[in-house]
């Protein structure tokens, strides 16, 4: 369970104190910020939150070293390509390397009954900033069940 708040599809990893998420984040036109938004800007709310179709990574550490960026020109197929290779990885019980193209990758090995992940998240604009966040121990029932959510929400 995510403890970030987005509408749309979300695939979110790891635990409390440190996490990687991926996201369509959708804007809720009836919200009070965005009513006075989009009047500010002469438009109607639903023009100003637009059609939610941009793809964001947001990544926190335990640290509180974090951040997020987004992914002009991501698609759906390509959120769902990156979770299904998740799944495939999970279901073989092998320590693991999956990526979703330059900009994230998980490191994954079995801990019991929980797999133990890293990410490696990479800014498109800026390489420099890239970050390795330790997700901790992440219970194999949960993720498998998470993955399947968020392939659902992208049918």
């Amino acid at each position: 369970m995510s403890p970030i708040a987005v509408e749309g599809p979300e695939l979110y990893l790891g635990t409390g104190s440190a996490y990687v998420a991926l996201a369509r984040p959708e804007i809720d036109p009836t919200q009070p910020g965005v009513l006075i938004a989009a009047e500010e800007a002469g438009v109607s709310p639903e023009e100003f939150a637009g059609p939610g179709d941009t793809w964001a990574v947001m990544f926190d550490d335990a640290d509180d070293e974090g951040g997020g960026f987004e992914l002009p020109g991501a698609r759906d197929v390509e959120a769902d390509a990156f979770a299904e290779q998740l799944q495939r990885a999970l279901a073989a019980g092998e320590p693991f390397t999956v990526e979703a193209g330059n900009f994230l990758r998980l490191d994954g090995r079995p801990s019991g009954g929980a797999w133990v992940v890293t990410a490696h998240v990479a800014p498109p604009e800026d390489a420099a900033a890239a970050q390795t966040l330790e997700l901790g121990a992440l219970p194999a029932p949960e993720l498998l069940a998470d993955l399947e959510t968020f392939r659902r929400s992208l049918a």
